[in-house]
């Protein structure tokens, strides 16, 4: 049976109630749940570690203090679930929503789950991928604002994510000959350069090293997609693709962090701050999360074996 850590993510979000809503539904895994020694206890699991207290910390007045704190549980529960994983005591890992801010704070500088884990992982190249039945997207580039993201944009970027996508769809998806499309930067591919010329200097040259389709026009490529024409879609920038797979698939996506030495899925939202602890969350992207993430470390184990 394949084994998962399982990170609450931030306490103060849902991340908690999702995870013990979608155990609750029954997946066939080894749990290992790692958080808030306080919130962990309230969940059945095969295994559970404790990062630190977090109703010591609820009579703290100020937002401050309790951000800090937050942003410290989260930390220290991701770089746990990651060295299990790189030890071999698990088969793989699923994360709740993180909150960025909180990380920052506590001195976990990354801008995200994405870049992070491949630090811990040992600077690996990675990919950010977002999947579902109808759609998959890979990101180009993550996170970072949109006035930099035509400066980071790059040949070389292009192809070693497409790369990594490749091996990815090979590995995770079991498509021996996986078909990539590469989304345009700017509005009808560049119009012939009207539009921008990344197209034509940059994402073209890319497209013809991997052997993808495009670029694209972002307002049609996901659409074929959808329709069966790729397996995978490479975007440029984070909001369009991730615009692209949520309005396909809102609560059943997840994401997926291709090229770690181990599966690493998430749900496809964030902390949801305003909502946590009143019982509506919907937990079902978390559930999609914990399925694929079983599918995967399943496969990989067979792998190592």
């Amino acid at each position: 049976m394949p084994r998962l850590a399982v990170t609450l993510g931030d306490p103060r979000g849902i991340g908690p109630e999702i995870t013990a809503r979608a155990l609750a539904d029954g997946i066939a895994a080894d749990i290992t749940l790692v958080g808030a020694e306080d919130q962990i206890a309230a969940i059945p699991a095969a295994r559970r570690i404790s990062v630190g207290a977090w109703n010591a910390g609820s009579g703290e007045s100020a937002d401050h203090g309790r951000t800090l704190r937050a942003g410290r549980i989260t930390g220290h529960a991701v770089e746990t679930a990651v060295r299990l994983a790189l030890d071999g005591e698990v088969d793989g890992i699923v994360t709740a929503p993180a909150h960025k801010h909180a990380l920052h704070l506590a001195g976990f500088p990354w801008p995200g789950h994405t870049e992070w884990l491949a630090h811990l992982a040992g600077d690996v190249e990675v990919a950010m991928m977002l999947a579902a039945a109808e759609l998959r997207v890979v990101l180009v580039t993550t996170h970072v604002p949109l006035r930099d993201v035509p400066a980071l944009l790059s040949a070389d970027r292009v192809v070693r994510t497409g790369r990594v996508t490749l091996a990815g769809l090979r590995e995770h998806f079991g498509i021996a000959e996986p078909r990539i499309a590469l989304c345009a930067l700017n509005p009808h591919a560049g119009e012939s350069g009207l539009f921008g010329d990344e197209e034509q200097r940059i994402l073209a040259p890319a497209a013809k090293i991997l052997g993808a389709a495009g670029p694209l026009p972002a307002d049609t490529v996901f659409v074929r997609a959808m329709r069966g024409e790729f397996d995978a879609v490479l975007a440029p920038y984070h909001d369009v693709g991730m615009t692209a797979i949520k309005v396909a698939a809102f609560g059943r996506a997840v994401n997926i962090t291709l090229g770690l030495p181990f599966p690493r899925t998430s749900p496809d939202h964030g902390t949801a701050f305003d909502i946590a602890g009143k019982g509506v969350a919907d937990h079902s992207s978390m559930r999609e999360a914990l399925e694929l993430g079983v599918r995967l470390a399943g496969g990989a184990k067979r792998g190592a074996g």
